[in-house]
C-alpha cells in the first residue's frame, strides 16, 4: 500500500503533496454549453485550486474507436472529442498541475455486465487525460456477512475484474481511481454494526481484500445521500483500516445530512480540516451542481468549495467555479 501512494505522488507531479492535501471534483459534461473556443468551456475557466477533476461519466461500455466521435461514449459534452481535448489543454495551459481522470460508470451506467475498456483506454489517450477513475454503483450488489463475520457481496467478482482490466488497459504510470459508497466499508469488526445499513454495506471490502488494491492510485469516499445517520468521520475511519494508500472524503452539493447552507458549511469546513494530512484530502460533487438555495451571484457549489479549500488549509480558494 506504500508502494500505492507513492506512485500517486509521483504520477501526479504534486512536489508538495507530502504537505499538502489534495482537492477534487466531479465535472458533469453534461452541463456544458456551446461555446466558440475550448477556452470559453467551463472546463478550461475551473480555478487554480482544484489538483484533481474527474470528467463525468462515460459508460464502461462505451463505444470508441479514436476517431473524436464522442457519441457512443457516454460523455454529454455537446461537442466533439477535438473540442473536448482543446478544453483539456486550455485548462492546462492555465494550470499545469492539474490532473484529469475519466470517471467511468455512476448512478446512471450502473450496468457493467459489457466492459470496453480498449475504447475507454483509448478516450483517456485521444482526450490527453491522466487515467480513470472507476464508479461502480451495481443495482443489485448483494453483499452479505457469513457465520464468521466476513461480508462478500455477488458484486465481488466482477469489481474485481474492472479494476483489473482497467489497470491492463492504462498501466502505470496511468492513474486509477476507485468511487467508494458511502458504506462501502462498514459491516466487519470494529464497523460490523455501524449505521446505516443498506444493500452496499460493504460493497468495496472484497476490492480492498484482494491484491488488486494495490493498483489503485486513489480512493474517493462518496460519503453523502446516506441520509443523517452516516458519520462521514467514521465512513473515512473504515477505508482507511483497509486502504492505505490516498483516500479522499467526499461532498456533495445537495446533500449534508439536512443542514441548513450555513451549518452545512461550516460542517464541511470542519470535516476538511480533518482531512488536511498528506495522505487524505477531500472530493466534491459536483463543480456544476445547483441547489435549492442558491441566490444570484453566490452558488452553493461555490461556497462549498470555498468551505473546502479553506477547511484544507490551502491557498487560491477564492477563484469562481465558472
Amino acid at each position: 500500500m506504500r508502494a500505492s501512494l507513492a506512485a500517486l505522488l509521483l504520477a501526479l507531479g504534486l512536489h508538495q503533496a507530502a504537505a499538502q492535501p489534495l482537492l477534487a471534483g466531479y465535472h458533469e459534461s453534461w452541463a456544458e454549453q456551446r461555446v466558440a473556443t475550448p477556452e470559453a468551456t467551463r472546463l478550461a475557466r475551473l480555478p487554480a485550486a482544484f489538483d484533481l477533476v474527474f470528467l463525468a461519466f462515460a459508460r464502461p461500455d462505451a463505444r470508441y474507436r479514436g476517431d473524436f466521435d464522442l457519441r457512443g461514449t457516454g460523455l454529454g459534452f455537446p461537442f466533439d472529442g477535438h473540442f473536448a481535448r482543446d478544453a483539456v489543454r486550455a485548462l492546462r495551459r492555465r494550470h499545469p498541475a492539474v490532473k484529469l481522470l475519466l470517471s467511468v460508470g455512476g448512478a446512471t451506467y450502473a450496468d457493467w455486465s459489457v466492459l470496453e475498456a480498449g475504447a475507454l483506454a483509448r478516450l483517456v489517450v485521444d482526450l490527453e487525460l491522466d487515467g480513470l477513475d472507476v464508479d461502480f454503483e451495481p443495482g443489485f450488489p448483494g453483499c452479505r456477512a457469513d457465520a464468521a463475520g466476513q461480508v462478500a457481496c455477488a458484486s465481488d467478482a466482477r469489481f474485481i475484474a474492472v479494476v483489473r482490466a482497467l489497470r491492463q488497459a492504462l498501466p502505470r504510470p496511468w492513474l486509477l481511481a476507485v468511487a467508494g459508497w458511502s458504506v462501502g466499508a462498514y459491516g466487519e469488526g470494529e464497523w460490523r454494526e455501524a449505521q446505516p445499513r443498506g444493500r452496499y454495506t460493504g460493497l468495496a471490502l472484497g476490492l480492498l481484500r484482494s491484491p488488486l488494491a494495490a493498483e489503485i492510485d486513489l480512493l474517493s469516499i462518496m460519503a453523502y445521500d446516506a441520509g443523517t445517520r452516516l458519520d462521514p468521520a467514521q465512513a473515512f475511519a473504515a477505508y482507511r483500516a483497509r486502504f492505505a494508500g490516498r483516500l479522499l472524503l467526499g461532498f456533495s452539493v445537495q446533500d449534508m445530512a439536512g443542514l441548513v447552507p450555513a451549518a452545512r458549511l461550516e460542517r464541511a469546513r470542519t470535516l476538511a480540516a480533518a482531512m488536511a494530512r498528506p495522505d487524505a484530502g477531500v472530493m466534491l460533487y459536483s463543480l456544476q451542481m445547483t441547489h435549492p438555495q442558491d441566490r444570484p451571484g453566490e452558488t452553493h457549489r461555490a461556497a462549498l468549495a470555498r468551505a473546502l479549500c479553506g477547511g484544507l488549509g490551502r491557498g487560491g480558494c477564492d477563484g469562481p467555479l465558472p
